[in-house]
């Protein structure tokens, strides 16, 4: 992303302005940009929800969600006053559109009195199923209708299934076009997966080991310790298939994988993303047993904490068979990537937060005079994305003192270990401002994304295979572990997890 100011003025309608998103995210994310001078002298934003609100009343809303989430505090009362002035609200059903016409008499009082260009984001902060009904009022009510830009903002999940996403995106596209719509996947905000083609492509180290001679394995986490808090309602229909595999990790795979694109325009990166989930190979009902692995969490101890099962959670069907935890073996089917097994997981209440990815490389030969108990570990390429961002290498060095005592040791970066980090809807939202769609999904990456994912999903909901049970605070069950023990591999330990085992093992050398 390119951190410049923004000099046209523009409106931003936000639906959902009550919502949780816009409260945690986006109302923080704003005031960040703003303070850090990355947005015009000149712009409106419209909260639009359901809930009767003065103007006054929204803008001390949007004060206590600064107050309570954002990077950046409010230290100085003129500089609020400057920001908080361009925040007006209008009560509105947006199913009704008639409730259209004060959102669009606000817009156009703020371009008519700076005499501006009509430049308008729609934020679509609402459940997916309004999209298509949002988006259809945006055009009768004559919204759309722009001298300037145009562009829609939506959050996934964009439908269940593939059918079901097609349909949400003809709908949109009756209003929006294709370049016009920007699909937030908010991993692909956060630094370190857009610093992922930086290590790869700016570093020449790197790039010639890239590929299925020099690589043995690819994994990729998500884990979360928390259970389905608040989200049961949606969760317990979705699922982490759909919740998490079918976006973030497939996302962070693509990003991975992809070749170099053949220059750094946004169309040429989603080419070669959506190339890298076209080679990726498919699994059939009968397949999925084989590859992917489901999970559900049970009773256990976190932090020292009971925690309830998954389906004793409030709101929760006691017979509930929709999975927390999804393990699977993917393989990328291309030249660069044939025969590369990559591993991915993510799972609630697992034993530590945690996104990242880990570049296994190929062992040294066995039995040389260095490696004469087969016990030297492999090289590893460590990208943290959450909640530590940066990357290690595990590279093996000799113990200082000793003759032949090889040991592991990290070569480690934090990229936040300094204040000034940008959070991902920081990023996300000052690219959709200035017309930056790199770091946003395209409909064809969603599309294959489904196709992939609807296979799988189809032989869950049969009960074609088990769904396995896990305690809470552990690493998923035992058939995930399985899963790579068949490749010879095994799960690496999350970071911190993994760099209390090199100084333990450190120490057991010294003494």
């Amino acid at each position: 992303m390119t951190h410049s100011r923004v000099s046209e003025p523009f409106s931003m309608v936000i639906f959902g302005a009550t919502g949780d998103l816009a409260k945690r995210k986006l109302f923080p994310a704003l005031f960040s940009l703003y303070m850090n001078n990355l947005l015009p002298d000149a712009f409106r934003i419209v909260g639009v929800g359901r809930t009767q609100r003065t103007h006054e009343q929204f803008r001390q809303a949007v004060r206590d969600s600064v107050e309570q989430f954002a990077r950046i505090k409010v230290t100085d009362e003129a500089s609020w006053q400057q920001f908080i002035k361009n925040f007006t609200y209008a009560i509105a059903d947006v199913k009704n559109p008639e409730g259209y016409s004060e959102i669009k008499s606000l817009i156009e009082g703020f371009e008519s009195h700076h005499d501006v260009p009509t430049n308008r984001l729609f934020y679509l902060a609402i459940a997916p199923d309004l999209f298509a009904t949002v988006s259809h009022n945006i055009k009768v009510n004559g919204l759309a209708n722009t001298k300037g830009y145009k562009r829609l903002i939506i959050e996934k999940p964009i439908g269940h299934d593939y059918a079901s996403a097609k349909e949400i995106d003809e709908q949109i596209k009756r209003t929006f076009s294709e370049k016009e719509i920007y699909r937030i996947d908010h991993y692909l905000g956060k630094e370190m997966v857009q610093n992922i083609n930086v290590i790869r492509f700016a570093n020449s180290i790197f790039e010639p080991l890239w590929n299925h001679h020099y690589i043995e394995c690819v994994q990729i986490t998500a884990s979360e310790t928390v259970g389905v808090e608040e989200r049961a309602a949606y969760y317990d229909h979705a699922g982490a298939l759909r919740d998490m595999v079918q976006n973030h990790l497939l996302q962070m795979l693509m990003m991975v994988c992809m070749e170099p694109p053949s220059r750094l325009k946004t169309e040429a990166i989603h080419d070669e993303k959506i190339k890298v989930l076209r080679s990726l190979r498919q699994y059939s009902e009968a397949e999925v047993g084989k590859y992917v692995v489901r999970g559900q969490y049970q009773a256990g101890v976190l932090n020292g904490k009971d925690t309830p099962a998954y389906r004793d959670e409030k709101n929760v069907d006691s017979a509930s068979q929709t999975e927390t935890f999804v393990a699977a073996k993917l393989f990328v089917d291309n030249l660069r990537w044939a025969g590369v097994p990559f591993y991915v997981r993510t799972g609630k209440r697992m034993g530590a937060k945690a996104t990242e990815i880990v570049i296994q490389f190929k062992e040294m030969p066995k039995n040389l005079y260095f490696n004469k108990n087969n016990d030297l570990g492999p090289n590893l390429l460590v990208i943290t994305i959450n909640p530590d961002e940066g990357i290690h290498m595990v590279l093996n060095t000799k113990k200082p003192g000793s003759d032949n005592q090889i040991i592991p040791i990290a070569m480690e970066f934090c990229n936040n270990c300094e204040q000034g980090t940008p959070e991902a809807y920081e990023s996300l939202i000052h690219d959709a401002i200035i017309g930056d769609q790199t770091f946003f999904t395209h409909w064809e990456e969603v599309s294959l994304a489904w196709e992939f994912i609807d296979p799988i999903r189809r032989a869950w909901d049969q009960n074609l295979y088990p769904l396995d049970f896990y305690e809470s605070g552990s690493w998923g069950p035992e058939s995930a572990h399985r899963l790579l023990a068949e490749e010879g591999h095994q799960w690496w330990p999350v970071t911190k997890e993994r760099q209390h085992r090199i100084i333990k093992a450190n120490e057991m050398i010294t003494t």
